[in-house]
């Protein structure tokens, strides 16, 4: 499809998308060595809608996200090295270590949480759209969510109120078809989660989630409607989860050909593939992914390095 991005832009995302899957990649490697405690989401083969849908916003607007928000955190400017000292519960990550990997937050960057219970996001989503809206400082909030989450009430009443009082508020479904084991077509009624948008006078686009440009557009759309003070905006990203629901394997595919169904429209060598027909060298790719995978190993090397918390500070932190 025709962009209004160009080259140097596509270039910087299929940086970015890169950067992102590396991280995800040392993150199961480092859950597999005992060094992350609890468990870590990978959003592998869904990073063209993070970097399609942040890299439209403003530095000053907001995003909230999922347990499977690494990228996002990325895509909205957070700095890998905090991030992955947060993943290994140390005092330079962004929540001093007392995050990990589901509870990421880095409000000078506009992150303002991801959140281990499916859903509870939405309304704080809605809450801070709210709180804009009144400021009349012409932000937008972004709320990444799964299929899982909507078939939560949070979700419908959330939409309810922001149709209602027109906030400036984007809902971006990641549907990659599970919510851990259970296929959409077993929890809803009708073949597009965004139908449920529609009921409340929601407009709404239905996207190829593994194409960045269609991201791209349709989140330039919904930022700028969102921006005009004309409501919210909803975006289905149509996905293809990665084979396990977490670093715990819950909910892996019964099929092991379902299981490398993503790596069919994986959205990097399509973004590649792009940029390949637009000019771009072999060797300029090269330079991206090496440059993209040594920022991560310097992410590691210093997360690593990095102190753990002290029995001094357990109590820092703790309002009640």
């Amino acid at each position: 499809m025709t962009t209004d991005l160009s080259v140097d832009q596509l270039l910087a995302r299929y940086h970015l998308m890169v950067m992102i899957r590396a991280f995800e990649e040392s993150a199961i490697d480092l859950f597999a060595k005992g060094l992350i405690t609890g468990s870590t989401h990978p959003s592998i083969g869904q990073e063209a809608i993070a970097v399609g849908a942040c890299l439209v916003l403003e530095p000053s607007d907001k995003i909230l996200a999922t347990y499977r928000g690494h990228g996002e955190a990325i895509a909205k400017g957070s700095d890998p090295k905090i991030l992955m000292a947060e993943l290994l519960t140390r005092t330079t990550g962004c929540c001093k270590g007392r995050g990990g990997s589901m509870h990421l937050c880095d409000i000078q960057n506009g992150v303002l949480g991801t959140n281990a219970i499916v859903a509870a996001h939405i309304p704080i989503a809605g809450g801070v759209a709210l709180a804009n809206m009144l400021r009349k400082n012409q932000q937008v909030t972004l709320c990444f969510f799964g299929d899982g989450a909507s078939c939560e009430g949070e979700f419908f009443e959330s939409l309810n109120m922001a149709a209602l009082w027109k906030l400036p508020l984007v809902f971006i479904c990641e549907n990659n078809g599970y919510a851990i084991s259970v296929p959409t077509k077993l929890s809803q009624s009708t073949p597009d989660i965004s139908d449920r948008a529609k009921g409340f006078g929601i407009p709404v686009q239905i996207v190829d989630g593994n194409d960045i440009l269609e991201v791209h557009a349709a989140a330039k759309e919904a930022i700028t409607h969102a921006r005009s003070d004309k409501g919210p905006f909803m975006i289905e990203c149509k996905t293809v989860r990665w084979e396990r629901h977490s670093a715990f394997s819950a909910g892996k595919y019964a099929n092991p050909e379902e299981a490398q169904r993503w790596k069919k429209v994986d959205p990097i060598p399509r973004l590649a593939k792009e940029l390949l027909n637009s000019g771009v060298t072999p060797e300029e790719l090269q330079a991206q992914e090496a440059s993209a995978r040594r920022v991560i190993l310097e992410a590691v090397e210093f997360a690593m390095q990095s102190p753990l918390p002290s029995s001094e500070t357990l109590y820092q932190g703790v309002f009640a």
